[in-house]
């Protein structure tokens, strides 16, 4: 069993950057990023390899966004730059015990975290 703690999301103007954290209790292979608007299905945003050495990310969130991992302290973060409006969601942290090639498929993962409020003012 892992266990997900998110830091605090925040409220940012457009342009501006926004840092999140995710402190797992347990053991993760491949850890993600999702989040989810009002309205919309949870969408992918970023994911990172167990060791850290393959990211992936959405086409909107390329180039701006920027996933990494402290494997010695369990936390994975997501730095967001140039952020919009269109980034307003709730984001969610997300990991699995086990190995899997699979990357941008939200059932690919099983644990989640409580998710975090991100609002992007234009």
């Amino acid at each position: 069993q892992v266990h997900l703690v998110e830091s605090e999301g925040g409220t940012v103007q457009a342009g501006g950057s926004l840092r999140v954290s995710c402190a797992a209790s347990g053991r993760t292979y491949a850890m993600a990023w999702f989040r989810q608007a009002p309205g919309k299905e949870r969408e992918f945003v970023a994911a990172i390899t167990w060791n850290g050495g393959s990211t992936y990310y959405a086409d909107s969130v390329e180039g701006r966004f920027t996933i990494s991992r402290d494997n010695a302290k369990n936390t994975v973060y997501l730095q967001m730059n140039s952020l919009r409006p269109e980034d307003t969601a709730v984001y969610y942290c997300a990991t699995r015990d086990y190995y899997s090639g699979t990357y941008a498929k939200a059932t690919s993962y099983r644990y989640w975290g409580q998710g975090t409020q991100v609002a992007v003012s234009s």
